[in-house]
């Protein structure tokens, strides 16, 4: 079995896209560990915070297939791919860890770039994986997010009621 963890976001109807997107992930992957919620401002445009969490759950299925179910999921839910990279959406299913898969090939970045970048990714793998290793630095997470300057982004924890 490999262990994959994968990054949520939302900032257009942000409650409500979270939590279809985690009933649609369980639906796909079954049973799923979830970090707590966080708020984050837009990064990389100027629009309405986001939610953001991690998840993770256990599967045998390769990559490219959880890619593929990740977008559909994507897709159930209305996102639109038409627009900038970095824009509003209602949900964005980012494929963080692969086990310790390194690969930047078919449009795959494992591990994503963002997990050491952006602290609305990194606190919440943190939080649920905090000994697990980065598979390129060798660092845990909880070490990483140690040493994360937390001046450069505004994140906070929010009460989410599932």
């Amino acid at each position: 079995m490999t262990r994959v963890y994968i990054s949520i976001g939302s900032n257009i109807d942000k409650e409500t896209s979270i939590r279809k997107g985690v009933d649609d992930m369980r639906q796909a992957f079954g049973d799923l560990e979830l970090s707590s919620v966080y708020q984050s401002e837009a990064v990389g445009f100027d629009g309405d915070d986001f939610y953001n969490l991690v998840a993770a759950f256990e599967t045998e299925a390769d990559v490219m297939t959880i890619s593929r179910q990740l977008h559909e999921i994507e897709d159930k839910n209305g996102r639109d791919r038409s627009g900038p990279r970095f824009s509003s959406r209602t949900l964005d299913l980012d494929l963080l860890v692969f086990d310790e898969l390194i690969t930047n090939d078919n449009g795959l970045e494992i591990p994503r770039g963002e997990i050491l970048e952006n602290a609305f990714v990194l606190w919440p793998l943190a939080e649920i994986a905090p000994d697990l290793k980065h598979p390129v630095t060798g660092n845990t997470y909880s070490e990483h997010w140690e040493t994360f300057d937390k001046t450069k982004e505004k994140l906070y924890p929010v009460a989410f009621e599932w």
